[in-house]
């Protein structure tokens, strides 16, 4: 079992990634965090190293009977991962996989459209782009994030986390430049274990995040 938590808090966490990240400091990155988990941790980071602050919706997509057990992850923008291990092993048809994408992607841009306003996200073209998320345990959702980001063609790709799966770092480092993951704890267990206070992230939270980042421009 886990015998103490590794961060007081998202706040906490975003701290720590800067620290890591002092590199990136003033150079303007564009840093994304993870509706809704990962704003909070992106905010504080993009505070520290003076970066902009924007949002990336991005939807589970549920197996057949199971909707916690994610297949793959899409967002806002049409950007797919799909876990074809998964999907070869549950015997998901194809049908299934369109039908839910094109749910969730629907439902991820009426959950961006609805965290942003009328403030459009900012050009990720030809900049130091670092997207943040609070844990990764799969990888699923990060991954889609990541591959979403190439069609805007960023100068780099950074993914930063405080924690996850050993295996899911691993895996998310393959569609980016660069992958930091503070900790990889083995077992690893649910997110929301390693830290002290993790209570959920509400849309409201969200928007004043993305207003404050606004301003601070």
């Amino acid at each position: 079992m886990i015998r103490r938590a590794l961060f007081e808090d998202r706040r906490d966490a975003g701290n720590r990634l800067a620290e890591r990240l002092s590199s990136f400091s003033g150079r303007h990155a564009l840093v994304l965090g993870l509706a809704r988990g990962g704003v909070p941790v992106a905010a504080e980071f993009a505070r520290h190293i003076q970066g902009e602050l924007g949002v990336l919706v991005v939807r589970k997509l549920g197996a057949p009977g199971s909707p916690e057990l994610a297949i793959g992850a899409v967002t806002a923008s049409g950007g797919m991962f799909l876990n074809t291990d998964i999907i070869r092993e549950l015997g998901v048809r194809q049908d299934y996989i369109e039908r839910v994408s094109e749910r969730e992607s629907a439902e991820a841009r009426r959950l961006e459209g609805r965290l942003r306003g009328s403030t459009p996200r900012p050009g990720a073209e030809g900049r130091v782009v670092i997207l943040v998320d609070d844990g990764l345990a799969t990888g699923a959702t990060m991954r889609a994030a990541a591959r979403a980001l190439r069609h805007e063609m960023p100068a780099r790709t950074v993914i930063a986390l405080p924690v996850g799966s050993g295996q899911g770092c691993e895996e998310v480092a393959e569609d980016a430049d660069e992958t930091v993951c503070l900790h990889t704890p083995e077992p690893f267990w649910a997110v929301g274990l390693y830290y002290e206070h993790f209570e959920p992230v509400s849309d409201e939270e969200v928007r004043r995040h993305l207003q404050r980042g606004v301003a601070a421009r």
